[in-house]
């Protein structure tokens, strides 16, 4: 670890349960082995606090989107504690995760993942139909009104832009109403105008809907519609950020001489 991330992780408490929807306890994940062996994520601890926007920026490979695979139960680490609130992900068997995927996280990720046969608002509500509940038609209202797609409810994904795919998406994963949201790359297949639609319905529902959502990215833009961003590089946290802008963000990623970032 070097003396620059030891001074921003090191010194802060291990994150207990409190005011966090999800955190890690020094976790590690690393494939491989002898010469092949990769440190993705190297002693990683973290919270993730309850109705805020969170963004994880860094450069590829700095294990961004390790540390929220790890985090939403998608990956298993290879040492280490993953909390979502109270229950410890590490000690769950398959079919204990799967239900605590399918009822306290939502997902939202770069391809739409939408079934092509179904309307916008059989997508929506696709989740609880596998898992046998019925919607809770208040929410769900609420919920549409606020991704906008009223209209087009009964429009199957072809007939769809792109951002609103992406919004039937978002949607998707609110309509539960999941203790945490896990986006990588939301707005990556979009154009910068759907791209910041999508963007304001993620701010806005952490705003008006009290919603935790934790956004992987590598745009500057993007992360500034957040309300913290976290920076990793070589699999440790090595700075936060409050109240990002575009401007502070990106300047703050030079001064990690991170590769791959633009100045656009």
């Amino acid at each position: 670890m070097t003396d620059s991330a030891r001074s921003t992780t090191d010194a802060a408490p291990a994150p207990g349960a409190g005011d966090f929807a999800a955190r890690s306890q020094r976790i590690s994940k690393v494939y491989g082995s002898g010469d092949a062996r990769v440190i993705a994520l190297d002693g990683v601890t973290v919270g993730i606090p309850r109705g805020r926007f969170t963004a994880v920026m860094g450069p590829s490979g700095s294990g961004k989107s390790t540390l929220m695979h790890c985090m939403a139960g998608l990956d298993s680490v290879t040492d280490g504690e993953v909390f979502i609130g109270d229950t410890n992900l590490t000690r769950l068997k398959d079919k204990a995760l799967t239900r605590l995927r399918r009822d306290k996280i939502g997902f939202i990720f770069q391809a739409f993942n939408l079934v092509p046969t179904l309307t916008a608002l059989e997508n929506i509500t696709l989740p609880m139909d596998i898992a046998g509940r019925r919607p809770d038609p208040e929410w769900l209202d609420r919920v549409v009104d606020t991704v906008g797609l009223r209209p087009r409810l009964k429009h199957r994904p072809s007939e769809l832009s792109g951002g609103q795919q992406q919004r039937v998406a978002c949607a998707r994963a609110l309509a539960s109403r999941p203790e945490i949201i896990f986006a990588d790359e939301p707005t990556g297949n979009l154009d910068s105008r759907s791209g910041a639609e999508v963007l304001e319905f993620l701010r806005s529902s952490v705003r008006e809907m009290g919603q935790t959502i934790v956004m992987v990215t590598h745009d500057p833009s993007a992360a500034a519609y957040a309300d913290q961003v976290l920076f990793l590089t070589d699999g440790q946290i090595v700075d936060t950020m409050a109240q990002p802008t575009a401007e502070r963000v990106l300047e703050r990623m030079k001064g990690f001489e991170l590769p791959g970032v633009s100045a656009r």
